[in-house]
């Protein structure tokens, strides 16, 4: 399973190359047990729960070290450490062991992502079986309409030159819109434009669709006869629609977060939720998903984003007949449990896929 580093993330610019065998499995030790605890570490409870041969001095001694390079830091006055948001990607990238899910585990999931429901249905199941798995919060993007699948289109006229599209997408998702027309179109003339794109168009994604529309466009008109060109006028407008590039997702279990102390503060969790609400911040982050393969963790700062500063977020992109449509993830702390959230976040995605796919 592949997992990367957020495109512009930084490592600071320390050489932890340098670490000590000793150091790294102090470092390990002191990350997995503050994700289960949640509570600093102290050098005692590292020397108990190491099972290393080595005195609490000897491990202060080393925790200094690690202290200086920015792998760990000392809240407030508090004995103990806890990690960084570079603790935690050197604690990634260099120790974390990722293991499969179960064969319960993933008949779970599968069960539980039901292909039957429509697209916007698939989405919100996906996100709240995040959410439900992982106990955290579950986002996904909402899939880019251009590239689903045009299975119908049915035109109805309305008064004040107004057209109403319906569109049948993918099987399963029917969109309703009011266009506005150059000039008012009989019910007739609808129809047959309604019948020639059916029958030229149908079973073609929405970005090949609107290259060969384009295409047509550009010929003599003088050429078309009438009905040819009313649906080309038509579908011009009914194809190109401003929404259609997504900009969307669903979240689920944002309550979740709460039960996570880091997040007891009461602005810290306001801007938290206003981030969620907004959306722009998490969509642009997401949106740099979707440009990724495999697995993407951002840590804390490396969101880029003051409000998500305290949160990791994993996601990975999920595809419909190898076209990439959309992202999906987990939101929780940065004790979160990689090593689980990893995998779930990886299945879910080719499940997502799979369900979306157009029924042949």
């Amino acid at each position: 399973m592949q997992t990367r580093k957020p495109h512009d993330s930084n490592d600071g610019g320390v050489d932890s190359s340098h670490l000590s065998d000793r150091a790294r499995l102090l470092l390990k030790a002191l990350v997995e047990q503050y994700i289960r605890e949640g509570q600093p570490v102290g050098s005692r409870t590292l020397a108990r729960t190491t099972g290393l041969n080595l005195s609490p001095a000897t491990i202060r001694n080393v925790m200094s070290d690690l202290e200086e390079l920015g792998f760990i830091r000392a809240p407030h006055t508090s004995a103990g450490r806890i990690p960084t948001a570079q603790g935690y990607r050197f604690f990634v990238d260099s120790m974390l062991t990722v293991k499969p899910l179960r064969s319960r585990e993933l008949r779970e999931l599968q069960e539980r992502l039901q292909p039957d429901l429509n697209v916007k249905g698939l989405v919100a199941s996906a996100s709240a079986l995040l959410s439900g798995v992982t106990r955290m919060a579950g986002v996904v993007t909402v899939p880019r309409r251009e590239l689903m699948v045009l299975r119908q289109v049915e035109f109805l006229p309305l008064s004040d030159s107004r057209v109403l599209v319906i569109l049948v997408l993918n099987e399963h998702e029917v969109q309703n819109r009011v266009i506005h027309t150059e000039r008012p179109y009989t019910a007739g003339e609808l129809q047959e434009a309604a019948n020639y794109l059916n029958a030229t168009y149908a079973g073609q994604d929405m970005v090949a669709l609107r290259g060969k529309l384009l295409e047509a466009m550009q010929r003599d008109r003088e050429q078309m006869d009438r009905m040819m060109l009313t649906a080309i006028e038509v579908a011009e407008k009914a194809f190109d629609d401003e929404s259609g590039s997504g900009g969307d997702y669903i979240i689920a279990g944002e309550a979740n977060l709460l039960q996570f102390g880091e997040f007891a503060a009461t602005q810290q969790l306001r801007r938290l939720f206003e981030a969620f609400n907004h959306k722009r911040d998490l969509l642009k982050l997401l949106d740099r998903c979707l440009q990724a393969e495999g697995i993407q963790i951002f840590i804390g700062e490396e969101t880029g984003r003051e409000a998500l500063g305290e949160v990791s977020l994993v996601t990975a992109p999920y595809s419909i007949n190898d076209h990439v449509v959309g992202v999906l993830g987990v939101i929780g702390p940065t004790r979160m449990a990689y090593e689980r959230v990893i995998p779930i976040v990886d299945v879910t995605a080719r499940l997502l896929g799979a369900a979306l796919k157009p029924k042949q």
